[in-house]
């Protein structure tokens, strides 16, 4: 394995040597001596040699307020570099891209020897449906100016990465990498003001702009060669298989930051982006589409037969469109109140159909080399972006609008809405619905918060067609629920063609979703009018807070199985929106394996799925990434549809039941009983310090006031994460499996490891977890930060993180954590030696803010940094 990663360690020890010279040039030999013998310190200290740690957390403990801040500096620049060195390795044509063969490729292959038809593998890339929505939480924590610096280095060592450079190009690309890393040093890695809404959809443009818009089309060309030399078919000019949507500006629940105007200039803003994008586009076609031999179609179009260049003519056509309507699209983005002009691109096909005309002419004349250059890159871009770019999802919490309506019925003089049954709310929706006239009076006057509801079904009903996805309600828990959004859409003379997708998060509401579903697809106005298709969005974050991650992972797979189970009993297509995170507490875990651990069907309607944060950097945030990525997505949802995991055995469930019923007691009962749990959990953490970090624009926690049960999941896992203990993504697990293998269940945990992908992964996930947990450093902040008489929690729950350990390999029969992950397991290793003294670090400053009167800059910096350096550590926020 070594040698496997041999290009990556030389990659990071050449980059820390730069970052070596960089810190030595900008503060001394002194300050650069001491990082480096923390360094070799935290190296031997992994390496399992006590003196050398004692001596690690001696010299950690003595540094100066001055010394703080350059040392908490440079792991976390460490850290950031090794996150690149390890993000290059995995497209490295000399790292684990030159072993891992083609995704696609070598399923195409399976399929085939499994006696599938060409037909059958056509007719399932037909149905193939990726929509993945972008969100800002947990947001990133690195700003985007130290961001591009970063990719700015992988690029830097692609470069490198040829046998056959000259010493002069080795030179030069070594120059402009000192500079990367000089400039990263000089630049404040910490956000001073936190981040708008608005700034939060500049960043996810800016990942279409960067990287999305070379990395999609490329991934197509890829896909569709894969098609061709397998199944000897092509990939349709007009597939839709990939579509990108946002939360960034649309997300409002809980954040009073997003409010209806911020939605209207993030569309705004996103048509802008789009229009400069395609723009540019436009500019090279009208360089590259010289060819003066067409179709007589296309001669008509371009103007007659007096026209040399039809191709360039068209071109420019747009090209002037595009111009028009971007100098219109800034003027409104001013504020100015402008008419459009008669040119104004709005709908897709204004872009499309001249353009696919001209391939159309292209393929006629026999040019079809020309035809499936730039041009197709191009007509697939207008496919999956679309002068949209991304469309957004708005989102709000139920009783919103449930207030909105109340406070509406009382003005009429009908009651109090909220008072009302639920069947006395159904009939009255239906009622309202189906009526003709408009329920709102002109001279209403609601308060803000109902305003603000209504406003915001004012901006979609405005908008573009397809510049609004779907309306997510969190906390959905009754029909009313859905038909109450779809009252409030109407309203604002929205159609009502609009998806509005539930979402089901709580452990109640899991159970509950089939229930709630199966009565909505009861009333016979709703089944018309949704066509027989239906989203249900499926949350990940808030059931695992609720209920810890076993519980809640057997509930999400439940709630799917009921659902898929219900839909095809009902004749309604079902796609399901799973709201997952980047960590194992939310949901995350390695695309494929995820995909293919869900119940069997569930990707039938096309698979729907957040990304979120600082994940969509590490999987979309270079193209070469962007098409390995997407490639994992596609094989996963193609395997799932043709070769589904199979059904699980009754006996599966029932010790599945039994998991969930014994985790959930035991997490609820440290969560919610103990009452020494939440002052351990805000001593040992820094749950409190987090609110100090300028990380997104919600707020942390959904009320003020309030304890852990009003923290939102991020920040709960967040805190875990940097002391490492990881508490949200094991707590209960374990034990529930040494509670089923005591009760004689070996034997079936056994069944079910091997022929069951759903607890497969469950396992492995956990295996990951406690791969990153550390029992040392989670001792180490509960020394110096709890009070002694809460040191017994914090060494319980440490026992019981052990007793886990045991009850994990005894299920996957591996003799260590991670066996069967070694490229993951040597990532976290490499990192660990960075993260430890950070970790160190945190855990001493946090006990230096505690104690002293007044805050010294030097300490919350250096905290700050600390807390972005554990998190690039552990590869995740929350």
């Amino acid at each position: 394995m070594n040698q496997q990663y041999s290009a990556m360690r030389t990659n990071v020890s050449m980059l820390g040597k730069l970052l070596g010279d960089t810190i030595k040039d900008a503060l001394g030999e002194e300050i650069l001596d001491k990082v480096e013998t923390i360094r070799k310190l935290s190296k031997s200290s992994r390496a399992g040699n006590e003196d050398d740690r004692q001596q690690l957390l001696d010299t950690l403990q003595n540094l100066s307020n001055d010394e703080l801040l350059p040392v908490a500096r440079a792991f976390n620049q460490f850290l950031n570099l090794t996150n690149v060195a390890e993000q290059y390795h995995s497209i490295s044509p000399h790292g684990e891209a030159a072993s891992n063969p083609v995704a696609l490729k070598n399923l195409f292959d399976r399929l085939k020897a499994k006696n599938f038809s060409d037909g059958d593998i056509h007719k399932a890339v037909d149905e193939l449906s990726i929509e993945l929505v972008l969100t800002a939480h947990p947001t990133e924590i690195a700003r985007r100016t130290l961001i591009h610096k970063l990719v700015e280095v992988n690029t830097c060592l692609s470069q490198l990465d040829h046998d056959d450079l000259a010493d002069y190009e080795r030179n030069n690309i070594m120059r402009r990498l000192r500079q990367l890393v000089a400039q990263s040093w000089h630049t404040d890695e910490i956000r001073k003001q936190r981040p708008t809404p608005i700034d939060e959809a500049k960043w996810g443009f800016a990942v279409v702009e960067n990287s999305l818009w070379e990395g999609v089309p490329a991934f197509l060309r890829e896909f569709n060669e894969q098609l061709e030399e397998t199944i000897g078919t092509s990939l349709p000019v007009d597939s839709n298989l990939i579509r990108f949507t946002s939360w960034m500006g649309g997300d409002r629940d809980g954040n009073p930051n997003v409010t209806a105007d911020i939605t209207r200039h993030a569309l705004l803003l996103s048509r802008w982006k789009a229009a400069d994008l395609f723009l540019k586009d436009i500019q090279i076609l009208v360089s590259e589409l010289s060819m003066t031999e067409a179709t007589p179609e296309l001669q008509a179009l371009a103007g007659g037969d007096e026209v040399v260049e039809p191709y360039r003519q068209i071109a420019k056509n747009l090209r002037s469109q595009l111009f028009s309507t971007l100098e219109y699209l800034e003027r409104r983005i001013k504020g100015e109140k402008v008419l459009p002009p008669a040119d104004l691109l709005l709908d897709n096909a204004q872009l499309w159909e001249p353009l696919y005309a001209c391939y159309q002419s292209l393929i006629a004349c026999g040019m079809k080399i020309i035809a499936n250059g730039q041009l197709l890159d191009t007509l697939r871009r207008i496919r999956c972006f679309g002068l949209q770019l991304v469309r957004i999802d708005v989102r709000q919490e139920s009783t919103c609008h449930t207030e909105a309506i109340a406070e509406l019925t009382q003005y009429l003089g009908l009651g109090d809405y909220q008072a009302w049954s639920e069947d006395e709310k159904q009939a009255f929706l239906l009622t309202e619905l189906q009526s003709r006239r408009p329920l709102t009076p002109r001279d209403w006057q609601p308060s803000d918060q109902t305003r603000e509801v209504f406003d915001t079904c004012r901006v979609i009903a405005e908008s573009p067609a397809d510049s609004v996805a779907a309306y997510v309600i969190s906390m959905a828990k009754v029909p009313s629920d859905v038909l109450a959004v779809k009252l409030l859409l109407k309203e604002a003379g929205c159609s009502l063609k609009l998806p509005v997708a539930p979402l089901f998060e709580t452990l109640d509401d899991l159970n509950n979703a089939e229930s709630v579903m199966q009565k909505l697809l009861n009333i016979p106005w709703y089944r018309d009018l949704i066509d027989d298709h239906q989203m249900v969005m499926i949350g990940y974050s808030d059931s695992a807070k609720d209920a810890g991650v076993m519980a809640a992972s057997w509930a999400q797979y439940d709630a799917q199985d009921a659902l898929i189970k219900l839909c095809e009993k009902e004749g309604v297509k079902l796609t399901l929106f799973h709201g997952r995170g980047g960590t194992i507490g939310r949901g995350g875990a390695p695309a494929h394996s995820a995909l293919l651990s869900q119940p069997p069907g569930s990707l039938k309607g096309g698979l729907r799925v957040t990304e979120q944060g600082e994940m969509i950097r590490f999987k979309f945030g270079l193209p070469q990434v962007t098409i390995s990525s997407l490639a994992l997505y596609a094989s996963a949802i193609l395997e799932a549809n043709l070769l589904p995991p199979p059904e699980p055995k009754a006996e599966w469930k029932e010790v599945m039941n039994s998991l969930s019923a014994v985790s959930c007691d035991m997490y609820r009962d440290y969560v919610r009983e103990q009452p020494d749990f939440v002052p351990y959990f805000r001593a040992a953490t820094p749950e409190l310090e987090l609110g100090k970090l300028p990380l997104g624009s919600r707020p942390a926690k959904r009320r003020p006031t309030g304890g852990v049960e009003t923290l939102r999941a991020i920040p709960w896992i967040f805190a875990w994460t940097q002391n490492r203990l990881m508490l949200p993504a094991w707590l209960g697990a374990g034990a529930a499996l040494k509670h089923e293998i005591e009760a004689g269940k070996q034997s079936i945990l056994d069944e079910m490891w091997h022929q069951w992908p759903f607890f497969k992964t469950r396992i492995a996930m956990l295996e990951m977890v406690f791969a990153k947990a550390d029992l040392w450093l989670a001792e180490y902040y509960d020394h110096r930060l709890v009070e002694k008489r809460l040191w017994p929690l914090g060494q319980k729950l440490r026992n019981q993180l052990s007793e886990d350990i045991k009850s994990v390999l005894a299920v996957s029969k591996d003799e260590q954590l991670m066996a069967d992950l070694p490229w993951i397991a040597e990532s976290i290793a490499l990192r660990n030696v960075y993260t430890d003294p950070l970790n160190v670090l945190q855990a001493e400053l946090l006990q230096r803010s505690r104690q002293q009167e007044g805050a010294d800059p030097r300490v919350e910096q250096a905290l700050m940094i600390t807390i972005a350096g554990v998190a690039a550590g552990m590869r995740n926020t929350g």
